[in-house]
């Protein structure tokens, strides 16, 4: 007698989960404007971020030019 042979089947990630979900209980046009809010944020961070080192550079810009 032989055992049956084992099928390896892949986890789904917690991500894909999330978007299994989210695809059931939203429109497809309600996850568009979900991903495009959510980029916006992302690159809002990105902006604010740059903007701290700007101003770190020319606080010390400032400082090391001051007799």
């Amino acid at each position: 007698m032989q055992a049956a042979p084992v099928r390896a089947t892949a986890i789904p990630s917690f991500t894909d989960a999330l978007r299994a979900v989210e695809s059931l209980l939203m429109s497809s046009g309600q996850r568009t404007a979900r991903r495009n809010a959510w980029t916006s944020v992302l690159e809002d961070r990105r902006r604010a971020k740059d903007r701290v080192e700007a101003q770190r550079v020319l606080d010390e810009t400032v400082v090391s030019r001051l007799p």
